[in-house]
């Protein structure tokens, strides 16, 4: 009996710890608030992998040893470098934050880290990047999140004995996670005590200790010490928030989820079997052609029409999108991602009240498009008109008092019954990426 009672007593605690709750703080909310509004963002893949120009995963793909991949910090010297053009081209383009990577999986610091001496300043560039982007962004009040990566394929100390990526990286000998994890909080309080406010901490590795996305099981095969690793963050910053790029259900302790390469409900890309939280804000993050780091052969460039889609349908699901550039190894910006982002910059300027501070999940996405809402009035995207004379926003009670089109505030007919709001499109020329039309209550 006195058995079965300290089992029973051991097992209640477990149950205790796993169901540990939360709560963050005001700051934290309005900062979600916030992020929710801004809608749009820019992801920065970019460090010592770029000059090899074949993408992030470079030193996994090719299973380049360290002794060899460590003779970049020779050659990375990005003398172009200007950050005030990063932010200035994502401002143009709309955005409202920036998550530039800090740390990718190759284990290259990008600022001036007191924990390696694998880092941007031991190279002949020898500045901090970081410094010099958190003050221009500070400076074109741009927010600034900041990428880190759990996994590690350069230290000997993170466990790759039980991961599934990194193994032909020529490393030998035992692993030691509680001295990685002290490494981890160490470099985390660096980038959340020297580098100002720091809107979000974008996670990225846990996936290297389960089984692939999509399996039964998806538990990790070492405990990361989440508990730890979040409250430090929050306890440095508490309006920081955090999300994790697990691909599973969000976690205590985190703030927002992510998803990579999909819409919430999509799963296109193999990776998104979660569902999409009703409490957290969401993000879903793209990139331009179809690598997120510098690719010298990827010439698959996503039109603006497409991205200025994939924005839209995401504000209609209530998500931001995160669209990614990958900067050539000498810091400059490849002109074809600045011409796509002026020209995505154009739309925005001209229609970004339908998608800043607005909220989805109006209706679902529907085969012509999809709705935002902001205060009193409803935007309607027509993405695909495929010729049609009328279409349906089906679910609409609240009485509707005009419809216009947004472009030139041309009266709309309309009908609206039981079944929604029927929208006339005679006499409408259509727009080739989006029309818009704004139902007023």
């Amino acid at each position: 009996m006195m058995k079965i009672y300290w089992t029973f007593l051991i097992a209640l605690n477990c149950v205790g710890i796993q169901a540990q709750t939360y709560e963050p703080t005001k700051e934290n909310i309005a900062a979600r608030q916030l992020f929710q509004d801004n809608k749009f963002g820019m992801f920065i893949h970019w460090g010592a992998s770029s000059v090899l120009g074949d993408g992030e995963w470079v030193m996994n793909n090719r299973n380049i040893k360290v002794k060899n991949y460590t003779r970049l910090k020779q050659i990375f010297n990005p003398q172009q470098f200007n950050a005030a053009e990063w932010v200035a081209a994502a401002k143009n383009a709309g955005m409202k934050y920036m998550v530039f990577i800090t740390r990718h999986h190759d284990g290259f610091s990008n600022w001036d880290t007191k924990q390696s001496d694998w880092k941007i300043t031991n190279t002949p560039y020898k500045k901090d990047v970081l410094k010099q982007l958190a003050a221009e962004c500070k400076k074109q009040k741009m927010k600034l999140g900041l990428y880190y990566s759990t996994l590690d394929w350069y230290r000997n100390d993170y466990p790759r004995e039980t991961g599934r990526t990194g193994q032909g990286t020529g490393r030998t000998g035992k692993s030691n996670y509680a001295a990685y994890l002290k490494f981890m909080k160490s470099q985390l309080t660096e980038l959340l005590t020297k580098y100002g406010d720091v809107m979000s901490i974008w996670f990225d590795g846990h996936w290297d200790q389960t089984n692939v996305e999509g399996s039964a099981d998806r538990s990790s095969r070492i405990d990361w010490k989440y508990d730890e690793i979040y409250s430090l963050i929050h306890q440095l910053q508490p309006k920081c928030m955090i999300g994790n790029n697990h691909h599973l259900s969000p976690i205590p302790g985190e703030d927002f989820q992510m998803f990579e390469r999909d819409l919430p409900g999509q799963n296109k890309s193999g990776l998104s079997f979660q569902k999409a939280s009703e409490a957290l804000p969401l993000e879903t993050c793209e990139t331009m052609n179809n690598s997120w780091g510098f690719n010298i052969t990827d010439e698959s460039y996503k039109s603006v029409k497409d991205l200025v889609h994939y924005l839209v349908n995401a504000a209609g699901l209530n998500t931001n999108f995160l669209l990614n550039i990958g900067p050539m190894p000498n810091g400059k910006i490849q002109p074809e991602f600045i011409d796509t982002l002026k020209a995505i910059g154009k739309w925005t300027k001209k229609y970004g009240e339908t998608i800043y501070g607005t909220r989805g999940g109006v209706i679902p996405p529907q085969d012509w498009g999809t709705v935002t809402s902001k205060g009193n009035a409803l935007f309607v995207h027509l993405l695909k008109s495929d010729n049609r004379k009328i279409i349906l926003i089906p679910g609409i009670k609240q009485k509707i008092q005009s419809i216009t089109l947004y472009s030139t505030k041309q009266k709309i007919n309309f009908n609206q019954d039981d079944n929604g709001v029927m929208v006339s499109l005679a006499g409408i020329t259509t727009d080739d990426i989006d029309t818009i039309f704004q139902l007023n209550f």
